[in-house]
């Protein structure tokens, strides 16, 4: 799973791209315009940029310029240009692969896994054990005791990110950041819905918790209740 910011003015297109990135399991913030994605993008940085050229505000092999300026996460452009001088001047411009539109999400999903393998970002592993609780992350599918739990996209990611520092406390602006991509100080309460959703399906309660542990004044974690 990794984080990516879709650039993408064309609203059906950025919409199933988005709607197929997610179903393989990445988190994706979208922007439609290149102002706007430069300021998130610099606010909070992605794994990986997808980057169209045709947007309304400014070219994208400008922006890609300007994002080059300021941040050296890999950029993957795709666009309906096909020209060669052009692929080959934004990818010594700066640009990490570039797709030609129209694609298919799996050869998109292939090109993000290629970019990610070069750029050294560390791969989530697909699988996770913490106790009766069983992740396949690449499935999006979780168990407890051997039975299904029907668990919602946030909830899965905040016990996927627990689970990967399994043990350790980590802080509510972490949370916020890795699993909601917000920066602390934004609607933080969400945690304590999502986290109260999570125990009741846990079979745990606040009072009485098994897997999720709460540090007053610190964060939490995530602990097997069998060792």
């Amino acid at each position: 799973m990794a984080a990516i910011h879709l650039i993408e003015d064309d609203e059906p297109i950025r919409a199933a791209l988005q709607t197929a990135l997610v179903g393989r399991g990445h988190v994706v913030e979208t922007s439609a315009n290149g102002l706007d994605a430069l300021a998130r993008v610099v606010a909070q940085p992605p794994e990986v940029i997808v980057l169209d050229l045709g947007l309304p505000d400014v070219d994208g092999a400008d922006l890609l310029g300007m994002i080059r300026a300021v941040s050296g996460v890999p950029v993957i452009i795709a666009t309906a240009r096909d020209d060669e001088l052009e692929i080959v001047r934004l990818l010594n411009a700066g640009a990490d692969d570039y797709l030609v539109k129209p694609f298919s999400a799996d050869q998109l999903e292939a090109r993000l896994r290629a970019v990610l393998r070069r750029s050294g970002a560390p791969s989530r592993p697909s699988k996770a054990v913490v106790g009766g609780i069983e992740l396949d992350i690449a499935a999006r599918t979780a168990t407890l005791d051997g039975a299904e739990l029907e668990l919602t996209r946030k909830e899965f990611d905040l016990l996927v990110y627990l689970a990967e520092n399994l043990g350790t406390v980590v802080s509510r602006s972490d949370i916020l950041a890795e699993v909601w991509r917000q920066p602390f100080g934004g609607n933080d309460k969400t945690i304590d819905v999502h986290v109260s959703w999570l125990r009741k399906k846990l079979g745990e309660t606040a009072a009485k918790p098994h897997y999720l542990h709460t540090v007053r004044g610190v964060g939490m974690r995530l602990v097997d209740p069998h060792q």
